[in-house]
């Protein structure tokens, strides 16, 4: 073989080879080649039953995606509440290495610390829109992910109800002298703002709501909105639905990973679980706007009375919560670190949104 041939042919084969390997990166999912990267087998404890398609959904997201994108090499099994450790235990789970994975809400852990709350949302806070925008371009993530590390996890958002419903009573309640000794499920900073205007609260998994309200154990709850409301019974347990939910303005769920198994995966699953978790983050939002509104006409009409808080229940509510973060403040460094740079944020998002999402709401919103 002439000289001259050898190399365009050795030239031509490269070339080929080159574009065989683009290929099957193409073929299995962005940025990771077939069958070089190791098998990987997580366990992912979550704190919902899996009857909630939504909540439980953005779990399910998370570990769907993850396979599909790594061709099934880097799989997750979600569990629902109580099948490896109970709903409001997986914090604890994750920290320790019992599973590698969860799937739950940050503000069920504010006995830990209590700036843990603005992981997930905190009384009079963020909307969902302005939550995300803290947490990806405001350093609201990267504040989480220093309070995390005190624990051994890593966490990314991975899910948001939006503004939540203001929960289920069993007899109307006007003022608040009508909460005093009230028996309420109510989680977070918002139950402790609710304990100081005189509500016995209680902290239950989704799974446990409906038999206490039920029973009698509690005299009130709330859980997320109408689609999951319904979905538990909790309109068949008690018949007054106040709104809104002034504790939760856009609650985000999150995936907490064992840091120690975070930092042994390979970049490439690294970025796969971040692209899954902003996926299923944006999914859970839309599918809810999707879903309540036909839900809540279902409730509506079946007998359900939707009734307003109060404006002076709404009031005393907003004073307590930020004398209650001012109090934190004080106490705890963390904390004090956390909420300074939110409510900064809070408060130029805030005169933003006053100017475009506010004046169009006002003027096209039917009353």
């Amino acid at each position: 073989m002439k000289r001259r041939q050898f190399v365009s042919t050795t030239a031509i084969g490269a070339t080929s080879a080159a574009a065989l390997a683009a290929c099957s990166r193409t073929a299995t999912g962005p940025g990771v080649q077939a069958n070089t990267q190791p098998r990987i087998r997580w366990r992912m404890a979550t704190s919902w039953p899996k009857s909630l398609d939504t909540i439980f959904g953005g779990a399910d997201t998370v570990c769907k995606r993850v396979s599909e994108m790594t061709n099934g090499r880097f799989t997750i099994t979600p569990f629902a509440a109580g099948e490896i450790v109970p709903g409001l235990q997986v914090l604890d789970a994750v920290q320790t290495g019992t599973v590698e994975c969860g799937h739950t809400a940050s503000y069920y852990y504010v006995g830990k610390n209590p700036a843990l709350g603005f992981g997930t949302t905190v009384p009079f806070g963020l909307n969902a829109q302005q939550q995300n925008s803290w947490l990806y371009h405001g350093g609201g993530l990267d504040a989480m992910h220093k309070l995390y590390a005190d624990f051994n996890v890593i966490n990314f958002p991975a899910g948001n109800t939006g503004t939540q419903m203001g929960g289920w009573f069993k007899r109307e309640i006007k003022s608040v002298a009508d909460l005093n000794g009230l028996k309420m499920r109510i989680p977070g900073l918002g139950g402790e703002v609710m304990n100081r205007l005189g509500v016995n609260v209680q902290v239950l998994p989704g799974g446990e709501v409906y038999l206490a309200l039920d029973r009698g154990a509690i005299d009130a709850a709330e859980w997320v909105g109408p689609y999951d409301d319904e979905k538990l019974g909790l309109n068949k347990a008690a018949q007054f639905y106040y709104y809104p939910g002034w504790w939760e303005p856009g609650a985000t769920l999150e995936m907490q990973v064992n840091k120690s198994q975070w930092e042994r995966l390979p970049k490439d699953y690294q970025q796969v679980l971040k692209t899954a978790t902003m996926e299923a983050n944006l999914n859970m939002l839309a599918q809810y706007d999707a879903l309540n509104g036909q839900a809540l006409r279902r409730l509506v009409a079946a007998g359900t009375k939707l009734t307003p808080y109060s404006k002076e229940i709404m009031q005393a509510a907003q004073k307590a919560s930020f004398d209650l973060y001012e109090q934190n403040a004080a106490k705890n460094a963390t904390f004090k670190q956390v909420y300074e740079q939110w409510k900064a944020f809070r408060e130029q998002v805030y005169k933003w949104n006053q100017v475009n999402e506010l004046s169009y709401a006002n003027f096209t919103y039917p009353q």
